[in-house]
């Protein structure tokens, strides 16, 4: 029968030098480590030194609670390993410590022996201490340390070692929370790449299929006027899809700069005038944008379209980018000297864009779509005296509170 585990505080005095400089250590490296079980691998050599044990292992919680996985060890035998891989969650004293926050031993490995028919145990090992690695009330998985005989560790490297067990458990809670955090990111990705690619290319091919029938009815009837019509209309909307492929590609490979929004607009102006031969000035009266990093990203490449739009259609010779921001809202205003458009409004675009009129402007819709993912508006219309403006308004109360759906 397996012995009652033995509960221990933390409240015992002096810690070792050694022991103290193995918490430092690993402290140090769970702070700064991107990968944990490798870590962990390489600790346990330090754990297992100074417990004098033969072996250790650390196993983790599976996501359904009923299984400890392995996750690292040493000194294990390569035969043992494979009935170790996953054990049920109330295996023995390793059940006990994965339940509760305890320091426990078994002096008895019988019931080891049999759950993994190994020889190993009762042999080469003859007694196994589990150590929990607790998070606030939650233990999260187990470390072993398996003797040749039976040990004693005295009360202070007990206190190293719940100590450990405490770090380890803060790492795997971390991690759990670094991969739930990466799982959120990916489904977000992935939902703003369909409204981007829906935005861009559905409607266009929407339009490309109600042209072809009549593209077909024309060559049918031999009428060349209008088959030169369709064909072009067609054309066009081919072309627009693939011009606007290409921008939601560039948009989902391009990363915001790491000093944020203000230093990646000033790199923009910096080099504006000699890819496209437009002076552009930004004239900034804000300290703290108080954005995001992702409400960042959406509104550079709100700008960043913009931008785009004036060098390839407005022949403007200078263009300005205004940031203000007031108690209700932070704006940022795009204007040109140029042609202007042909369209007073983004509204209007859109309106023309799903009766399927030809769809010259998706990028503007674009635009429109990622200016009301921030809980913002925009508008795009002429100047009063010639050329183009864009106005984004993000209201200071969506301000750092994420996308709106």
């Amino acid at each position: 029968m397996i012995p009652a585990p033995k509960l221990f505080t933390l409240a015992t005095p002096a810690i070792p030098a050694e022991g103290g400089s193995i918490v430092s250590g690993l402290t140090t490296e769970l702070a700064a480590a991107s990968d944990l079980e490798p870590l962990l691998e390489r600790f346990l050599v330090s754990i297992v030194a100074l417990a004098g044990a033969q072996a250790g292992a650390v196993r983790v919680l599976t996501d359904d609670g009923q299984y400890m996985r392995l996750v690292a060890q040493q000194g294990l035998p390569p035969d043992l390993l494979s009935t170790e891989r996953l054990v049920e969650r109330d295996c023995g004293m390793c059940g006990i410590a994965s339940g509760t926050d305890v320091l426990g031993w078994v002096d008895d490995v019988r019931s080891c022996a049999r759950h993994s028919g190994q020889v190993y145990f009762g042999l080469q090992c003859k007694s196994v201490l589990a150590i929990s690695l607790p998070h606030g009330k939650q233990v999260l998985g187990i470390y072993n340390l398996f003797f040749e005989a039976n040990a004693h560790i005295n009360p202070q490297t007990e206190t190293i070692l719940r100590l450990i067990g405490q770090l380890l458990g803060l790492a795997l809670h971390n991690a759990r929370i670094e991969r739930e955090r990466l799982r959120v990111t990916v489904l977000k990705e992935r939902q703003e790449m369909l409204h981007e690619v829906h935005d861009a290319i559905a409607q266009t091919l929407a339009y490309v299929k109600m042209r072809l029938p009549l593209l077909n009815d024309a060559m049918l009837a031999h009428d060349d006027q209008r088959s030169l019509k369709y064909f072009s209309d067609v054309k066009q909307a081919v072309g627009d899809a693939h011009n606007n492929l290409r921008e939601v590609m560039t948009y989902f490979r391009t990363r915001m700069d790491p000093l944020g929004l203000l230093h990646a607009l000033q790199g923009i102006a910096d080099g504006f005038f000699d890819r496209t031969g437009i002076t552009l000035e930004i004239r900034n009266s804000v300290q703290n944008l108080n954005l995001s990093d992702q409400q960042e990203v959406q509104v550079f490449h709100i700008v960043q379209e913009a931008l785009a739009n004036i060098a390839k259609h407005s022949m403007a010779r200078h263009a300005v980018l205004t940031i203000d921001k007031t108690p209700q809202r932070l704006e940022f205003l795009i204007e040109d000297d140029g042609l202007g458009l042909a369209a007073p409004s983004v509204s209007t675009i859109v309106t023309m864009a799903k009766g399927f009129a030809p769809p010259a402007h998706f990028g503007l819709e674009i635009m429109q779509g990622r200016a009301q993912r921030l809980g913002g508006s925009i508008e795009v219309g002429m100047n009063e005296g010639g050329g183009t403006r864009v106005h984004l308004v993000l209201p200071t109360s969506s301000l750092s509170l994420g996308f709106h759906t």
